[in-house]
């Protein structure tokens, strides 16, 4: 999962991106409205979280222009405003959720796949397809009930694929939602990735659409 971070404290920032990426997350970190806008044209972002105390552009109007824009990802408002009417406000703006400075990185990465879920439709937090159950919480995987380990980018790339299961998903949006801003990428990555999915969890699970891209098909009734 891609987060875009827009915060305008170095530390706080730099912190909060450290510990997302701990959990698994891409993070691109950002320190201005503009700068968001700017990424938000560029690239897919599952979430975005949002400082409303940013420079220039208060976030509440940036709230208002990303969804005016179009983006109709999950938006949680991170800020250190505390009041009720701050919290009504950019609830009723468009934003997700809301959550208070300083928080907790545990809970934050909850209230992050928490907005996700409804985002997509979703309020169990687990997925199951045939004989695979992912646990999106915890982020674990079990194959006839038993665990399976995967890194990082691989329970992203599963998750991704399943959440749009009967889907062809490119390997460049692939590549995308799992690799953040500064992060080598080679050209095989997601091959490699795909590889070890497969290995891991059967090889007939992922299909190859040459030249397009990966497809997990819907799990029989």
């Amino acid at each position: 999962m891609r987060i875009l971070l827009t915060e305008d404290d170095p530390q706080l920032g730099r912190a909060t991106q450290i510990g997302l990426e701990q959990a698994g997350y891409a993070v691109d970190w950002v320190q201005s409205a503009e700068s968001a806008h700017t990424a938000v044209r560029l690239h897919r972002y599952a979430c975005i979280l949002l400082d409303l105390g940013l420079p220039r552009q208060d976030g509440m109007q940036a709230l208002a222009l990303l969804r005016q824009g179009g983006y109709d990802g999950a938006v949680l408002i991170v800020t250190a405003r505390d009041q009720i009417a701050d919290r009504i406000a950019g609830l009723d703006a468009g934003a997700d959720d809301f959550i208070v400075k300083p928080f907790d990185l545990d809970e934050l990465a909850a209230r992050i796949r928490s907005a996700c879920r409804r985002a997509h439709g979703r309020v169990r937090t687990s997925l199951v397809h045939g004989d695979i159950v992912i646990d999106a919480a915890a982020r674990q995987v079990h194959r006839a009930g038993l665990a399976v380990a995967l890194t990082a980018k691989e329970f992203s790339i599963l998750l991704m694929l399943i959440e749009h299961c009967g889907q062809v998903i490119s390997r460049e949006r692939l590549e995308e939602s799992v690799y953040g801003w500064g992060e080598e990428i080679e050209s095989n990555a997601v091959q490699v990735h795909i590889h070890h999915l497969r290995k891991k969890l059967g090889k007939c699970l992922i299909s190859t659409v040459h030249a397009v891209g990966y497809r997990i098909d819907k799990a029989a009734p």
